[in-house]
C-alpha cells in the first residue's frame, strides 16, 4: 500500500476569488479522498428576518450573492408574494425574465473569464469581460445598478423600462451575442481548452441524480433539470429547452454554460417582443401569514428559499439552500481519484459561490 499525505487546498487560491478549504488525501500525485471544510463566512442572514420589515428584506436577500443578485431577490420576493396570494402585474413578470437572464449571461460570462484564466489563457479572460462589461452596462441602464439590481420587491418591481428603450436594447444584444459568438468559438475549437478540461472531473448522469447535483454540473452529466421548466414568473409562455451534454466532464459544463448564454439572449428577444403594458407593481397591504418555498434557476443552478410569515412585519424564518451547497457532494466524487494538478479546475467548473453556501 502506498503512502498516504494529506495536504490542505485553500481556502484561499489563485484561480478562486472565494474561499473553500479542502483536505486532500493523496497517494503520491493522486487525490483518493475530499474532506471539505465549510464555515469561513457567517453573516447571520436568517437572524435578520426578525429584526428587518419583510419589505426590506428582499435587500439583505439580494446581497447573498452579489453575481446571482437579482434572482436571489426574485426567489425572496416570490415566497412572500405566495404567501399573501398577491397578483402580479404581467409586465412585472416579463421585466423578472428580462433582468433573470441579463443575470445568468453576466454570470456565465464572469465564470468563462476565470476558466480561461485557470487554462492561462490571459486574453482570452480579457475578453470575456470586456463582453461582460457590455451587459453590466445594459443592467446599468435598465435597473440603475450594475451588479446589485435593487429593482426586484415584494408586489412586482420598481423601475418600468419602456418599450423604445427595450427595443433599442435589443438591437444592442446582437451586436453583444455577435462579439460573445467569436468568444465561444475559442472555447468550442481552441485545443488547449479542449485539451485542459476534457476528461477531467467526470461525473456520471447516474451519481449526478443520485447525489443531488443542480444547474450546468447536472446537465453537463445529461441531466435535463432546469427550474425554469416550472413556469414561474412567464417563463411557462416562452420557447427553450434545458441544455444538456453527456460527457459529464469540466468541459461539457463549459459548452452547457456557453450554450445557456445563446439561450438566454433567445429568451429575452422573447420576453421583449410578448412584453405586454400596464404597471409594473402593486402597493402591499398587510403582513404575510403562513409558509411557501420558492424554488428558482440561478446561473448555478436550483436556489430553494423557504419564508415563513406569522403575520407581523417581521417573518419567523427565512432559510435559504443555494446551488453551491447542493453540488458539494457531486465535487467530493469528481475530486476522488483526479490528479492534484486538476484539483483547481474542478472546483471551478461548478462555479462555486462560497458566500452563497454559507449564509
Amino acid at each position: 500500500m502506498q503512502n498516504r499525505t494529506v495536504i490542505p487546498f485553500g481556502p484561499q487560491h489563485p484561480v478562486l476569488p472565494e474561499p473553500i478549504h479542502f483536505d486532500l488525501v493523496l497517494e503520491d500525485e493522486t487525490v483518493v479522498e475530499a474532506i471539505p471544510s465549510i464555515g469561513f463566512i457567517h453573516r447571520g442572514l436568517e437572524l435578520l428576518c426578525r429584526k428587518k420589515p419583510y419589505q426590506d428584506m428582499v435587500y439583505i436577500a439580494e446581497r447573498i450573492c452579489g453575481i446571482c443578485s437579482f434572482i436571489h431577490g426574485l426567489g425572496y420576493s416570490q415566497g412572500v408574494e405566495k404567501i399573501m396570494e398577491i397578483p402580479i402585474p404581467e409586465r412585472a413578470l416579463y421585466l423578472r425574465v428580462f433582468w433573470s437572464e441579463l443575470s445568468r449571461i453576466h454570470s456565465h460570462l464572469l465564470w468563462l473569464g476565470l476558466t480561461a484564466d485557470a487554462a492561462g489563457f490571459e486574453s482570452l479572460f480579457n475578453h470575456c469581460w470586456r463582453v461582460r462589461e457590455y451587459i453590466l452596462d445594459v443592467i446599468e441602464e435598465t435597473a440603475g445598478g450594475r451588479v446589485i439590481f435593487g429593482v426586484c420587491k415584494v408586489g412586482g418591481v420598481r423601475r418600468d423600462v419602456d418599450n423604445d428603450t427595450l427595443k433599442r436594447i435589443l438591437a444592442r444584444l446582437e451586436e453583444i451575442e455577435a462579439d460573445y459568438n467569436t468568444i465561444a468559438d475559442v472555447f468550442k475549437k481552441d485545443y488547449t481548452m479542449r485539451h485542459r478540461f476534457s476528461g477531467v472531473g467526470v461525473l456520471s448522469k447516474e451519481d449526478a441524480y443520485k447525489l443531488g447535483a443542480v444547474g450546468p454540473t447536472a446537465r453537463g452529466s445529461d441531466v435535463a433539470q432546469d427550474l425554469r421548466k416550472l413556469g414561474y414568473a412567464v417563463y411557462d409562455e416562452l420557447d427553450f429547452e434545458p441544455v444538456t451534454e453527456s460527457d459529464g466532464d469540466c468541459y461539457a459544463r463549459c459548452l452547457v454554460r456557453i450554450r445557456e448564454v445563446n439561450e438566454s439572449f433567445q429568451l429575452i428577444r422573447q420576453a421583449v417582443e410578448k412584453i405586454p403594458g400596464g404597471a409594473v407593481d402593486l402597493k402591499v397591504k398587510g403582513f404575510p401569514e403562513g409558509e411557501f418555498f420558492s424554488r428558482l434557476e440561478q446561473p448555478r443552478g436550483e436556489v430553494v428559499y423557504y419564508v415563513k410569515g406569522n403575520g407581523t412585519k417581521f417573518l419567523d424564518r427565512f432559510r435559504v439552500r443555494t446551488p453551491t451547497f447542493a453540488n458539494i457532494p457531486a465535487l467530493v466524487q469528481m475530486l476522488g481519484g483526479c490528479d492534484l494538478a486538476d484539483v483547481p479546475v474542478i472546483i471551478l467548473s461548478i462555479d462555486p459561490c462560497i458566500s452563497c453556501m454559507e449564509r
